[in-house]
This record gives structure tokens, sequence and C-alpha cells, in this order.
């Protein structure tokens, strides 16, 4: 199940972040991994993710500043950010600006799969009903057309 969310782990602390990638990779995601907001920008340019679990504190481009682009770029990738520095503000900023949820760190790693999995069912439910709805409005649509004739 996990090995098909696309997910992206942004944080600048090295070795944080490579655990990270080894125990997501043991629990069956491929998992991605970028040292900080600007490569993970360009990441996501580049690539479609369904989830990205963001650091808030980092050099160059925090967090926040990245939750903001990220939201520009792909609207529709649920974003978990993590804090390590009980920035509970910062957090709720990140939420008011499209953030899915946070996270303190240093996390269980069970806390987290239960976010992604959370995450990523809102992400599937909310593209599911923009099919369903599009797929209504052609009915509607041919249905009048149909109708006409």
């Amino acid at each position: 199940m996990y090995k098909k969310i696309r997910l992206l782990l942004v944080d600048d602390e090295e070795r944080f972040r490579s655990t990270l990638v080894k125990r997501l990779s043991e629990k069956g995601f491929d998992p991605k991994d970028a040292p900080g907001g600007i490569e993970a920008l360009q990441m996501i340019r580049n690539s479609e993710f369904d989830i990205v679990v963001l650091d808030i504190k980092m050099p160059e481009m925090d967090g926040i500043e990245t939750l903001g682009q990220i939201k520009k770029i792909s609207p529709d990738t649920e974003v978990i950010l993590l804090t390590g520095h009980a920035n509970v503000e910062s957090a709720v900023e990140g939420m008011r600006l499209g953030a899915y949820d946070y996270l303190m760190k240093p996390c269980e790693l069970e806390q987290l799969l239960e976010k992604i999995s959370a995450a990523y069912a809102v992400k599937t439910q909310r593209e599911e009903k923009r099919v369903s709805d599009k797929v209504k409005k052609d009915m509607e649509h041919w249905q009048k057309h149909w109708y006409r004739s």
C-alpha cells in the first residue's frame, strides 16, 4: 500500500533525514528526500508527490515559506509539518496556510505513518470527488444536449 504513495521528506538535519528514509523504506515506502526548501521545490516542479513531510526550521528557506510555495506549485499535495523547536505557533500558521497537520520532533514512526495514511486518504477522497463531480457535470451536459436533439 505504501509503495504507491509518492512521499518527499524535507529536513536539513542529514542524520534525521537519512534515518527516517531508512525506516520508511523498511515499512514499504520509496521515499525521496531533500535537504532544504529550495531543493524540495525543484523536485516538486519535476515530479508529483502526494505527501511532503516538511521540517519547519531550516536555513535559507524555512518550512513555512516552503509550504506556501508548495501550495502554489502543487495545491493538492498534502504537507505534514515537523517542528523540533516547540514552536506550535509556526505549526498553527502552517496549518492556516494549508498544511494537513504537524508533529513534534522527534516523533514516533507509528505517529508519522498514521498522519501519512490519513493525509493520503484525504487527498485520494478529494481527487475521487473531483472526478465524480466532473463525470456528473458531463452527464448533465450530454443529457441536455441529447434531449434537445
